[in-house]
């Protein structure tokens, strides 16, 4: 399938994780935040895409908001997507010395909302005829989930918890003050659980 067709052609959209959020306020740099985002995502096999970019300045410093979408393509008639929107605002730049290091930062808000979708096109896959379409629809939605879409709705859902325990990390690491904060191993194990926990209740009360 070409991976260029967009996510809307397909038919069939289950949202596995709905606006998991990273809230943070300090200093940090942009660029390793989005470094750090698109290593992750090289690593788990997504194609980065960005569906949108704007950036205005305000009096009390810049604001920018970019959406990404990111997807992996598991089969001729199934993808992963996570919609990753993030928002900086009241970003100012300060200097500040950290591990030793004094650089420049940026300073403000971040938050980061993620989406988990799994899109499956069953009508284009091969023999799939519309009435076994319509058929194995049904079963999956009400009776109960194929093994195979089972386990691409877990990969997306690790997935996402990577990614959210790497930026956590990443924010974490700034922190000028004494403590000690999780790592993100233990952030992305403790994420996983959360979400595998929320996604097997939404399929149950589904």
């Amino acid at each position: 399938m070409d991976p260029t067709i967009d996510t809307e052609h397909y038919l069939e959209k289950t949202l596995l994780i709905n606006n998991r959020e990273i809230k943070y306020n300090g200093i940090f740099r942009v660029d390793e935040l989005f470094s750090t985002i698109n290593r992750t995502l090289d690593e788990a096999g997504y194609t980065k895409r960005e569906k949108k970019s704007e950036e205005t300045v305000t009096e009390a410093g810049k604001r920018i908001y970019v959406e990404l979408r990111p997807f992996k393509i598991m089969s001729n008639y199934v993808r992963l997507m996570i919609k990753i929107k993030i928002t900086l605002d009241n970003i100012t730049e300060i200097p500040e010395t950290i591990r030793g290091e004094k650089r420049l930062y940026q300073k403000g808000n971040v938050h980061i909302a993620f989406d988990a979708w799994s899109l499956m096109d069953y009508a284009n896959r091969w023999g799939m005829k519309p009435f076994i379409f319509f058929m194995k629809g049904m079963i999956h939605k009400f009776v109960k989930k194929f093994p195979l879409e089972g386990s691409f709705s877990a990969e997306v859902v690790k997935d996402t918890a990577h990614l959210y325990a790497a930026l956590k990390a990443l924010l974490n690491s700034y922190k000028i003050e004494a403590g000690n904060f999780a790592t993100e191993d233990e952030i992305r194990k403790q994420a996983e659980m959360q979400l595998m926990s929320e996604l097997e209740d939404n399929i149950k009360s589904n």
